[in-house]
């Protein structure tokens, strides 16, 4: 079954939604004229249930089919947050609010989400209950945490969660799914070495943590290539190095090095923070330093149910015609939490030879729209067919 026709029709209108949401950015939790709107269309459509505030700002629409013989609920989940970012698009719709850009295709999201909605709002040709869930904070916020941690799951009965995002490069209106592990966990690291600080010219009176820091950040490097299975997926990165001294005749005092780890496993990401405390440790002892860590936890490995990942390819391939098998990616989602609550899939859908996600001069493609809202419509329809 292709793109459905009545996308088509409502193409201008999800575009002019898109396009609106894009010139308004929020951040994070900040998304109280987003879900504003959400929340009046979703009204307006004729969603049995719209409630708001749930996950601090997230919204939530509950649409019935015609009939629910078998008792099932879907959810689908869009997300609603921008990214600080200054603009350089130059579009006529581009962000009126400074410092804050649609630069992850969010904005995309929420529209083809939207569109959806209506659509079954409107013929509610399905056999039970879809949840529609338009997520805030997901731009390292945690907001799919929130939305569970506030019983969102349990409250409307959702038994299977599907996502969507949009992916620059890949031929427009595309589809790519992977089952399994396909987004990265998202720790972070902050470590601070003290040392001696004193004169540069005499280097035998300090205990310089430059020198310290530089041993760590190499051995640091270990992690992944002596420490992690080598059929495993890791990266870790080092990604600011700050020394307290400014001066080029001072040893430093301290210096402070902050960045990140990815991994896909639970067993590997247990594996890489304990490996990070003995290296630092052992390296700030063997030099007389010290050193401080803190460790953030951020979003953990998300994860693709086999059967539901199956199933969502299946209807890519109906909407598309093809549906490609996609690449490990080692950024974060936090779509993680709520696949952690619940079987369901992720998918990517092509957004065309456009600049990357998270770049000043990235912009969704309102072509990719109708291929977006008939893979959700039809996740509906095909596991809830109409009695």
């Amino acid at each position: 079954m292709p793109i459905k026709n009545r996308f088509a029709e409502l193409l201008p209108d999800i575009t002019a939604w898109r396009r609106d949401l894009h010139e308004n950015p929020e951040i994070l939790f900040e998304t109280h004229r987003t879900a504003g709107i959400v929340a009046e269309k979703l009204s307006a459509f004729g969603c049995e249930e719209v409630v708001t505030g749930i996950g601090r700002t997230g919204v939530v629409g509950v649409i019935k089919g015609k009939t629910d013989t078998a008792g099932k609920v879907i959810g689908l989940r869009a997300d609603m947050d921008a990214l600080p970012i200054h603009e350089e698009t130059g579009l006529p719709y581009a962000s009126k609010t400074d410092g804050a850009m649609h630069a992850c295709g969010h904005d995309g999201h929420t529209a083809m989400l939207l569109g959806a909605a209506q659509y079954l709002a409107e013929t509610r040709n399905f056999d039970g209950t879809v949840v529609v869930i338009f997520q805030p904070a997901e731009e390292g916020g945690g907001g799919g945490r929130e939305m569970c941690e506030d019983g969102m799951m349990d409250r409307f009965g959702i038994q299977e969660v599907y996502g969507m995002h949009n992916w620059p490069g890949r031929p427009l209106g595309s589809f790519a799914i992977r089952p399994g592990p396909f987004f990265a966990a998202t720790d972070q690291f902050d470590i601070t070495i003290e040392g001696q600080g004193g004169h540069a010219a005499k280097p035998q009176e300090t205990i310089d943590p430059v020198v310290v820091s530089a041993q760590v950040v190499m051995a640091l490097q270990t992690i992944v290539s002596r420490n992690a299975d080598p059929v495993e997926q890791a990266v870790v990165s080092v990604t600011s190095v700050e020394s307290s001294s400014k001066a080029f005749n001072v040893i430093a005092q301290s210096v402070q090095l902050k960045g990140t780890i990815r991994t896909l496993t639970p067993e590997v990401r247990a594996l890489a923070e304990d490996r990070l405390h003995r290296i630092v440790n052992a390296t700030c002892e063997a030099y007389g330093a010290t050193a401080k860590i803190t460790y953030y936890k951020g979003y953990p490995p998300m994860v693709n149910h086999a059967a539901q990942t199956e199933f969502a390819a299946k209807v890519a391939i109906d909407v598309a015609g093809a549906c490609d098998e996609a690449p490990l990616i080692m950024g974060g989602e936090d779509f993680a939490y709520m696949l952690e609550e619940r079987p369901g899939a992720y998918i990517l859908v092509g957004n065309g030879d456009t600049a990357a996600v998270h770049n000043a001069a990235y912009n969704f493609s309102d072509e990719a729209i109708p291929a977006g809202c008939s893979w959700w419509a039809e996740i509906v329809e095909q596991r809830m067919p109409a009695a």
